[in-house]
């Protein structure tokens, strides 16, 4: 066995977590219990507890890992035959939660971007005791140190936790969706003010976005049914009422992103319509130039015919008269476009 010590040159340091990594000894059977620096510990009780070691399996408790550290498989207590069911964030593609015989496990993918420009994924393992939390963007870590600021619980469970998690998740959406909703209503006044330049970029990203989180409300409101159905029987009658509301508020939400799309539709379309009006009144000022100049257009054809038995094209006054009537027939035209209502 090998043994690390590391010291620091402050003798008043006092770190956050305790990190300790036992090197695996002779024996197949035996594997790797690494608490490395991303992995943390939490007992869940009246308050969720950050810990320096690994919790007794009877105690619930929730581990912070990486997809690199779950790729060791290394030996937790409370999941020895659970933790291989558990998906790395590294391949999330949806939000899903997969009902196994002795756990619950599935993987989240928000709409909100991380450092690397992606979406922030994560994958989780629910078991009657234990609930495994599986983050590549170290994004998770906020969320649990607010719960366990904020959060405190008369009988702290994994139902209970896992409620407060997923609040946790969708807290801020509504101003999310309401600051999306101003991008939209900008992007109108400019199409109602004629701003019609550059349009196509921003809507089409709004398009996106807005499509982007009804998907997310729609696959979390599967998770929110999955949990509230308890089909492993990990959960209170109490915390299925919790997980109720939890999927009450992920349908009103997933309501308002369908808002929002249709808001976008209908933006789309006050913009061709703007298009339209701008393409008509181009076509309108075609037409009446075109019906101003049309008479002239036939004089000028008639007289350009220059037959010798036309006595106009040899008279003195032939030209001051064909100017007169020019300046009349443009006249007129003018008149009757004018009464006509053409501009």
């Amino acid at each position: 066995m090998v043994l690390l010590s590391i010291a620091h040159p402050r003798p008043d340091f006092q770190p956050d977590i305790v990190s300790a990594r036992p090197v695996c000894y002779n024996g197949e059977k035996h594997r790797d219990l690494w608490e490395g620096p991303h992995l943390y510990w939490y007992t869940i009780g009246q308050t969720l507890t950050q810990q320096e070691h690994a919790p007794a399996p009877e105690q619930p408790a929730v581990v912070l890992l990486t997809s690199e550290e779950l790729s060791h498989q290394p030996a937790l207590p409370g999941l020895e035959r659970t933790l291989h069911h558990t998906p790395p964030a590294r391949d999330a593609r949806v939000c899903k939660a997969e009902v196994r015989s002795d756990c619950l496990a599935g993987t989240l993918v928000l709409p909100r971007q991380g450092k690397d420009g992606r979406p922030l994924a994560c994958g989780y393992l629910v078991t009657g005791t234990r609930v495994v939390l599986v983050d590549d963007e170290n994004a998770l870590q906020g969320m649990l140190r607010h719960i366990a600021r904020e959060k405190r619980w008369t009988d702290g469970s994994v139902g209970r936790f896992l409620y407060d998690f997923f609040e946790q998740l969708i807290a801020r959406d509504l101003h999310q969706l309401e600051k999306i909703e101003d991008r939209i209503e900008a992007l109108e006044d400019r199409v109602l003010a004629h701003e019609l330049d550059d349009f196509s970029a921003p809507m089409t990203a709004l398009r996106k976005e807005t499509v982007a989180w009804f998907r997310y409300y729609s696959q979390l409101d599967d998770v929110a049914c999955e949990l509230h159905e308890n089909e492993n029987g990990f959960f209170t009658d109490s915390e299925q009422l919790l997980f109720r509301m939890f999927e009450d508020r992920v349908i009103r939400l997933r309501e308002e992103s369908q808002l929002l799309r249709e808001s976008c539709v209908q933006l789309q379309s006050l913009f061709q319509a703007e298009i339209d009006t701008r393409q008509n009144r181009i076509m309108q000022i075609l037409t009446i130039v075109t019906t101003i100049f049309l008479p002239l257009t036939l004089l000028v054809g008639w007289y350009g015919m220059n037959f010798v038995g036309m006595p106009e094209l040899t008279w003195k006054y032939g030209y001051p008269v064909v100017v007169v009537v020019s300046i009349v027939t443009v006249g007129i035209s003018l008149w009757v476009c004018k009464k006509k209502k053409f501009w």
